[in-house]
């Protein structure tokens, strides 16, 4: 039997945070619902409500300025994303992310917040995230904080989110507009599929960053690199971080691999 909830659509958001507040862990976001609505069906998690967080009109804002840089709102999906001009021109690593989302059709649902949210490991927009030192804006109805991407992950599955609190936005500060990365995904087979490993390499303003998911507990990245940093100085930096395991889609050892083996095509491409 299919779980029973009930089902509310905020459309203000004062209303939305005071409704988690009471809530509490009973209550789960609807916003693309690709891991949601699964979960439920499979009996893996079980809400006393589902809230509806679409129906707010700043939730689908993506707004760019010169002073303070990109702002993605809580609902914009990986297809808006791919669809906007701005961030083809300026923030163009995360459309190069976004594109190796699921397919079309998931990509329409799904949003950027719900894929740093579900704090999957093999997230494939957190690596481009974690390069443009993008951060995390968090709300209450008591607080209001904002936290760098990089601290926002725990663990599989775990953020620093409490039960009364959402992820509201995603800012990208000015100094990483302009950025020149590459990412590469690999995959079990060519199409929509889970990464077995994905590399991001971007160079922002004077130096190099790297991230890196589907390698270690959460998506990790480096510190600014120097821009010329050597081949393998870059790849030590990076086998650092990672601690891959060994699943049903391939090794640690080969994991491992595989990481430099990006990092090493992709400096190359971004350097030429």
């Amino acid at each position: 039997m299919i779980h029973q909830f009930s089902y509310t659509a905020p459309t203000e958001l004062t209303d939305l945070l005071t409704l988690l507040e009471t809530a509490g862990s009973g209550a789960k976001l609807l916003a693309g619902g690709t891991d949601l609505l699964v979960n439920i069906r499979n009996g893996l998690v079980k809400p006393s409500t589902v809230v509806d967080v679409k129906r707010i009109p700043e939730a689908h804002a993506i707004m760019s300025d010169n002073t303070k840089g990109l702002r993605i709102g809580w609902a914009v999906t990986i297809n808006d994303i791919l669809k906007n001009s701005e961030i083809a021109s300026s923030y163009q690593l995360l459309q190069t992310c976004a594109h190796d989302l699921a397919s079309y059709q998931v990509r329409n649902r799904a949003t950027v917040v719900g894929n740093i949210v579900n704090a999957s490991p093999c997230s494939d927009m957190a690596p481009a995230l974690l390069c443009l030192d993008a951060s995390i804006e968090i709300a209450s109805s008591k607080a209001y904080r904002t936290v760098p991407v990089r601290q926002f992950f725990t663990g599989v599955k775990r953020t620093i989110l409490e039960p009364d609190e959402m992820v509201i936005g995603i800012t990208i500060p000015i100094q990483s507009k302009g950025t020149k990365g590459k990412y590469r995904k690999l995959k079990r087979i060519q199409g929509h599929d889970l990464g077995i490993i994905g590399v991001a390499v971007a160079q922002v303003g004077d130096h190099l960053r790297i991230g890196v998911s589907s390698a270690a507990p959460t998506p990790v990245a480096t510190g600014a690199l120097p821009l010329d940093i050597s081949e393998s100085e870059a790849i030590a930096a990076v086998d650092a971080l990672i601690s891959p395991i060994s699943d049903v889609r391939c090794t640690k050892e080969y994991r491992r691999f595989m990481v430099s083996e990006f990092t090493r095509r992709l400096l190359a491409e971004v350097r030429s």
